[in-house]
C-alpha cells in the first residue's frame, strides 16, 4: 500500500515508471497497451510492482489519442429532466459499459443553439459514435458529422438525414391505445401532447391519433397541448356531454403529469369524471388515484439496442440504415377500468 496524494499519482509518469523498475518507456508503453505478451514475466511484474508504489495512472485519453481510439461514445439528449431520456441514456450506458466504452452525454435542455455548441464539443472530444435524441432542427451538422463517424438517432427522425433509427412503434402504440379505450366504453377521447416543436415522434403519434380514430365510427378525437391553459381546456372538455364516457390519452410522461395536475386543480374525481392512459410508464403512475394505465415502453432496451446498432457500425457494418421499432406493453390499472356497456 502506497500514501501518495491523488495529486501526486497525478503528477507520475511513464518516464518515472520506467526508472524506477529500470526498464525502457517502451516497455512501459507495452505493459499498459496491448502488447504486454511481448515482456518477459520478471520485467512485467518489476513494471507493475513499480506502478503500485508510484501510484501511475495511465492517461487513458491520451493513449486512445495516440492510437486513434478513445473509446469514448458521445449520446445529445434534448432534455435530460425527461424520464424517458433518464431510462434510455441508463441503457445506452450499460451497454457501453458492457463492451469496454465510456459514455459522454451532452444536453440540449430543448433549445437549439445549445444543440450547435454540443455537436461541435463531442467532436472535440473524438469520440468514436454518437447516439442523438435530438430536436431535429440541425440536419446539416449532424449530416456531416455522419460523414465522420457512425451516428444513431433514438426516438426522433432528422428529414433527409440517412441514419439508423431506434424508438417506439408509434402507429402500434396509438392503436393499443384506442383499442383499450373503445373495449373499456370510452368515447370521446382527447389526446394531449407537449407542443410540436418540430418533433418527429410528437407529430407521428398525433397523426396516427388522428387517421385511427376517424376510422373508428363510435369514437371521436381531438388534440390538445399543454400549456398554461391546460386546466381550463380540461374543464372544457369535460363540461361537453354529447359524446358519451370521455378519456385522455397522454402522449408522454410529461403531458400525463400536466393532466394529472390539472385535473386535481378543476377538482375532478379521478378517475371517476374522466378515464385517463398515458404512453411511457412511470414510477409514480400507480400511485394515482387507482393507479394510471400505461403503454410503457422498453427504454432500457431502446437504449441497448441503440448502442449495439452504433457498434456494429464501428465494427465495419455497411448496410443501408435500418429502423428498430419496439412495441409498448399495455399495464392497465385503476384510471381505465370502465365496465363496458
Amino acid at each position: 500500500m502506497n500514501d501518495f496524494s491523488a495529486a501526486q499519482r497525478s503528477r507520475v509518469t511513464m518516464l518515472d515508471v520506467a526508472e524506477h523498475a529500470g526498464v525502457s518507456k517502451a516497455s512501459v508503453s507495452r505493459f499498459i497497451g496491448d502488447d504486454r505478451a511481448l515482456l518477459s514475466d520478471a520485467i512485467a511484474r518489476r513494471i507493475e510492482q513499480s506502478i503500485a508504489e508510484l501510484g501511475y495512472r495511465p492517461n487513458q485519453m491520451a493513449r486512445g489519442l495516440k492510437r486513434g481510439r478513445t473509446r469514448l461514445i458521445g449520446m445529445l439528449v434534448a432534455d435530460i429532466r425527461n424520464p424517458y431520456s433518464i431510462a434510455v441514456m441508463h441503457g445506452v450506458e450499460t451497454a457501453c459499459r458492457r463492451h469496454g466504452y465510456s459514455l459522454v452525454v451532452c444536453n440540449t435542455d430543448r433549445d437549439d443553439e445549445q444543440e450547435r455548441q454540443h455537436l461541435a464539443l463531442l467532436r472535440s472530444y473524438n469520440i468514436e459514435g454518437l447516439i442523438v435524441n435530438t430536436l431535429g432542427h440541425h440536419r446539416d451538422e449532424l449530416d456531416e458529422l455522419k460523414r465522420e463517424m457512425p451516428l444513431v438517432l433514438v426516438d426522433r427522425k432528422v428529414d433527409g438525414l440517412d441514419g439508423d433509427m431506434v424508438g417506439l412503434n408509434n402507429p402500434q402504440a396509438i392503436e393499443m391505445a384506442l383499442e383499450h379505450l373503445q373495449q373499456r366504453s370510452y368515447r370521446d377521447v382527447l389526446m394531449v401532447t407537449e407542443p410540436y416543436d418540430g418533433t418527429s415522434s410528437r407529430i407521428e403519434r398525433v397523426g396516427s391519433f388522428q387517421k385511427q380514430i376517424s376510422q373508428r365510427e363510435d369514437m371521436r378525437g381531438a388534440v390538445l397541448e399543454t400549456g398554461s391553459s391546460l386546466a381550463n381546456d380540461l374543464q372544457t372538455f369535460l363540461n361537453t356531454s354529447d359524446s358519451g364516457p370521455k378519456a385522455l390519452f397522454c402522449a408522454n410522461g410529461v403531458a400525463a403529469l400536466a393532466c394529472t395536475l390539472a385535473l386535481r386543480e378543476i377538482g375532478c374525481q379521478l378517475f371517476e369524471d374522466v378515464g385517463l392512459i398515458a404512453l411511457d410508464d412511470l414510477d409514480w403512475y400507480p400511485l394515482v388515484g387507482s393507479g394510471i394505465t400505461a403503454l410503457a415502453q422498453p427504454t432500457e432496451e431502446i437504449g441497448e439496442r441503440a448502442f449495439e446498432c452504433l457498434l456494429k457500425r464501428l465494427r465495419g457494418d455497411d448496410e443501408v440504415a435500418r429502423t428498430l421499432d419496439f412495441a409498448p406493453v399495455l399495464i392497465e390499472r385503476g384510471s381505465t377500468r370502465r365496465q363496458a356497456e
